[in-house]
């Protein structure tokens, strides 16, 4: 039997009417850049999540650079994040200018740890950026309270996390910006790629308008800024596929639940962690070997045995070759457990269009292999 990592051909032809109907509608407009489509998705997107503002951009990393330059955020200034998660994160705040600042990650969620981001912050610090990893909400309450204290920006990378929420408090509510990616394999993916910016912020909002569109707010009128626009035909795919995400997460969790009811008594893996009282939405069901020196053995054997597994992150950020690069990257303490992520993560199938035999293969071959380890 064969498992796929990906089911964005499945999940098209479920809701290929809808798809269609959409793509035809901005076909026949003849407007295809920064027309109506975006402007119906933008209001929808931001609908979705509870805010004022959504702006369409050319994809995730955008999202994020753009919205640092928005905060005023550039050389001189630091960030905080953590570099046990996808190499865009950084690369935005090296792109506005600015220092990058790793923290390691809490030893359960993955996520950035709120107990050692004090100790990292200096005169320099401007933001806080938490990665919702995998698909799990980061400690937003704690991390808001060290921001207001310390008066720092607040800028959510949520990726991999389009309907999460925490224990109290959804994406958004405690932050200044959340950036997305609608690349292919997200929760929420067009065919290709895109990126958004949801704030509450009115200023973010109109700068991110403004710099993704050549510094332009009116016809013909320009002053600094680039070209990074969400097309029609993408704000036409997500648009039709907005209306299922709440219905694919709630998959993607069933799906989660049946993975760690069977393998819950494997001795060699690690299973991932759901803060009680949140709602993780599984972006990525990432399991870790208990020693690193396995995790290539358990990939092997799954890809050997039709199991399309894979690896996100194993190459932590500032593990990545040619590290640092230049003066704009600091690490502040140890960070074992963001180290220890990278070098054990193995991600099984995850997506909601998989069938429970899909399911029970990977389970029953990743058991299998689990038994072997001596």
């Amino acid at each position: 039997m064969n498992v796929p990592f990906y089911g964005h051909v499945r999940q098209y032809h479920n809701i290929k009417a809808e798809i269609d109907k959409n793509l035809n509608e901005v076909l026949e407009s003849g407007s295809y850049v920064m027309g109506p489509m975006l402007k119906r998705f933008e209001k929808e997107f931001a609908d979705y999540h509870g805010a004022k503002y959504a702006v369409g951009v050319g994809n995730g990393t955008d999202a994020l650079w753009l919205s640092f330059m928005a905060l005023g955020i550039g050389p001189g200034d630091e960030c905080i994040t953590h570099p046990n998660t996808f190499f865009a994160t950084a690369e935005a705040i090296w792109i506005a200018g600015a220092t990058a600042v790793f923290v390691d990650s809490d030893p359960k969620t993955n996520c950035i740890d709120p107990s050692k981001i004090e100790a990292a912050i200096t005169p320099k610090t401007k933001a806080l950026v938490p990665v919702h990893l995998y698909g799990q909400c980061a400690d937003m309450k704690a991390i808001r309270k060290i921001a207001d204290k310390h008066k720092l920006f607040v800028v959510e990378d949520n990726a991999q996390g389009i309907g999460a929420r925490g224990d109290g408090f959804k994406i958004g509510e405690l932050s200044d910006a959340v950036c997305t990616s609608f690349i292919i394999q997200k929760n929420l993916g067009t065919f290709g790629d895109g990126g958004a910016v949801v704030t509450n912020n009115e200023s973010v909002d109109r700068v991110v308008r403004r710099l993704r569109n050549h510094g332009s707010e009116k016809r013909s009128c320009h002053s600094y800024g680039f070209n990074s626009r969400l097309d029609d035909i993408h704000a036409g795919v997500l648009s039709a596929k907005l209306k299922h995400i709440d219905e694919w997460n709630d998959l993607r969790r069933k799906w989660s639940a049946r993975y760690t009811a069977c393998l819950k008594d494997a001795q060699n893996i690690t299973l991932p962690y759901a803060v009680p009282g949140y709602h993780h939405i599984f972006h990525l069901y990432v399991i870790e070997a208990k020693r690193p020196e396995h995790r290539k053995a358990l990939l092997d054997f799954l890809v050997k045995n039709g199991v399309d597994a894979k690896c996100h992150y194993d190459i932590a950020i500032h593990q990545q070759e040619g590290y640092p690069w230049g003066k704009q990257a600091r690490i502040a303490g140890p960070i074992p457990n963001a180290e220890r992520n990278a070098a054990c993560c193995i991600s099984l199938p995850m997506f909601p269009e998989l069938t429970q035999e899909e399911v029970d293969y990977t389970i029953l071959k990743t058991l299998e292999w689990d038994r072997t380890v001596g």
